[in-house]
C-alpha cells in the first residue's frame, strides 16, 4: 500500500476556519452598517427633531454608554457559553433594536433604541476574540484578528453607501433602518448554522485540518504558565493590560470620533450632500478595512519569517500610530475638499493596521480567560466611545468649528503610539 505524502496530506486540509472568519468579517461588518446608519442620517434627524449639535452628540454617545458597561460580561458569557451562540443571539437581538429605531419620534426614544443596540452588539467582540484562539494557529491569528476587525472599516464603508442609497431610494431614513434590521437578525440565523465552537464540531472540517489545528493548539498550551492563579482580577497587576486597555481606548476615541462626526464634518464643513457624503465616506472606511488587511498579513507574515513578537508588533503599531497622528493633524491645515478625503483615508489606512489588538487577548492570557481580557480592552475601547462624540459636539457647539475636535484626535493617536510600546508581546501573563 503505497503512503499518503505528507505534503500532499497538508494541501488537502479543509479551510473551514478561513470561512468562519469571513462570516465574523461579514457580521462586523453588518454591526458597523448599523453603527454608521445613524451617524449617515443624522443631518436628516437633527433636521426633523429639531436638535443642536450638543444634543446630537449625545445620541450617537448613547449607543457606546450599554456598549462599554456589557463588555466584560459579554466577555464572560464567551468564556462560559461558547462563541456560537453567543454570536447568534447577539446579532439578532442588536438586528430587532435597530429596526424598532424606525418609529422613534423624539430624541430620548431614539437614545432607548441605542441603549438597547449597544447591549445586544456587546458580546461579538470579545466572542470572536475567543474564536480565535479556538480555530487559529498562532501564526495565522494576525489575519484571524483583522478579519474579525477588518469589518469595523468595511462596514463603516458600506454602510454610508448602502444607508445613503436606500435613503436616497425611499426618501426616508425609517426605510432605511428596517431594512438594515431585518437583514442583521437574518445574518444572525446563518451565524448559527454555519460556526461551531471547535473545529472537531463542524461537519465540513476534514482530518487534515482538525489534526493541524489540534497540534498547534496543544503545543501552545503546553506553554501557558502552570501557576495560574485563575483570579480575573489579577491581569490588573500588569502593566502590559493596562497598555492594552488604554491604547484600545485611544484607537478608538480617533475610529469612533470619525465614525460618528465625519459626515456631519463633511456635510457643514464642505456641502457635502447626502450622496458625496456616503461616496466620500466608502472612499475613507475603505481605505481603512484594506489597511487592516495589510498590517495583519505583514505580521503574520514576519513573525513567520522569525520576527520576535515585540519587534514586530511594536514596529507596526508605531508606524502606524505615527503616520495615522500626521494625516489627521494635516486635515486641520486643508482646505481642498478633495485632499481632506485623502488625507482621511490615509489616516484609518494606518490606524487599522491597530486592529491587530485583537490578537492581544490570546497573546497575554491563558485559554480560559481570553473573552475576559477581550472584554476589558474593549471596555477601554468604548470609554472613548462614549466620550469622544459628546466631547466633540460639545467642541462643535461651542466654538463653531472643527479644528479642535482634529486636534483632539491628533491627540489620540499620539495616545496610541505611547501605550503600544507598553505592551509585553512575548509574555503570557499567570493568570
Amino acid at each position: 500500500m503505497r503512503t499518503a505524502n505528507p505534503a500532499v496530506q497538508a494541501e488537502a486540509k479543509t479551510g473551514v476556519r478561513w470561512r468562519i472568519f469571513l462570516i465574523m468579517l461579514m457580521l462586523i461588518s453588518i454591526n458597523y452598517v448599523d453603527r454608521a446608519s445613524l451617524s449617515v442620517a443624522m443631518p436628516l434627524i437633527a433636521k426633523e427633531f429639531n436638535i443642536a449639535p450638543g444634543v446630537q452628540g449625545l445620541i450617537l454617545s448613547s449607543f457606546f454608554w450599554t456598549y462599554a458597561l456589557m463588555q466584560i460580561p459579554g466577555g464572560m458569557l464567551a468564556d462560559r457559553f461558547k462563541p456560537r451562540i453567543v454570536i447568534a443571539f447577539a446579532t439578532l437581538f442588536w438586528g430587532f433594536f435597530q429596526g424598532i429605531a424606525a418609529i422613534c419620534t423624539t430624541a430620548p426614544a431614539l437614545i432607548l433604541t441605542r441603549l438597547g443596540l449597544g447591549a445586544a452588539e456587546a458580546p461579538i467582540y470579545p466572542a470572536g476574540g475567543k474564536l480565535n484562539t479556538m480555530w487559529m494557529t498562532r501564526h495565522e491569528r494576525g489575519r484571524g484578528a483583522t478579519l474579525l476587525d477588518g469589518g469595523a472599516p468595511l462596514g463603516a464603508a458600506l454602510g454610508a453607501v448602502i444607508i445613503s442609497g436606500l435613503i436616497s431610494e425611499f426618501g426616508s431614513w425609517r426605510t432605511s433602518f428596517v431594512v438594515a434590521g431585518v437583514g442583521t437578525m437574518l445574518a444572525g440565523l446563518f451565524a448559527w448554522y454555519y460556526i461551531r465552537n471547535n473545529p472537531r464540531e463542524h461537519p465540513a472540517v476534514n482530518q487534515a485540518e482538525a489534526d493541524y489545528l489540534e497540534a498547534a493548539l496543544q503545543e501552545e498550551h503546553a506553554q501557558e504558565p502552570i501557576n495560574a492563579s485563575g483570579r480575573s482580577l489579577d491581569f490588573f497587576k500588569y502593566r502590559s493590560v493596562w497598555g492594552m486597555f488604554f491604547g484600545w481606548m485611544c484607537f478608538n476615541s480617533l475610529f469612533y470620533g470619525l465614525l460618528t462626526w465625519m459626515p456631519n464634518y463633511l456635510n457643514k464643513s464642505y456641502g457635502f450632500n447626502i450622496q458625496q457624503m456616503g461616496g466620500a465616506s466608502f472612499a475613507i472606511f475603505f481605505s481603512g478595512f484594506v489597511g487592516e488587511l495589510v498590517g495583519g498579513w505583514i505580521a503574520d507574515k514576519w513573525k513567520a519569517a522569525g520576527g520576535s513578537p515585540n519587534r514586530v508588533m511594536r514596529t507596526l503599531f508605531g508606524i502606524a500610530a505615527v503616520l495615522a497622528t500626521a494625516s489627521i493633524f494635516s486635515v486641520a491645515y486643508v482646505r481642498d475638499p478633495v485632499t481632506v478625503v485623502v488625507l482621511l483615508a490615509s489616516t484609518l489606512f494606518f490606524l487599522r493596521w491597530c486592529g491587530l489588538y485583537w490578537c492581544l487577548p490570546s497573546i497575554l492570557g491563558t485559554r480560559n480567560k481570553v473573552g475576559f481580557l477581550g472584554g476589558f480592552m474593549n471596555l477601554g475601547g468604548n470609554i472613548g466611545g462614549v466620550l469622544v462624540p459628546i466631547i466633540v459636539g460639545l467642541i462643535v457647539q461651542i466654538t463653531g468649528s472643527y479644528f479642535l475636535a482634529l486636534m483632539f484626535f491628533a491627540a489620540a493617536g499620539a495616545g496610541l503610539f505611547v501605550c503600544s510600546t507598553l505592551i509585553d508581546y512575548e509574555r503570557k501573563l499567570p493568570v
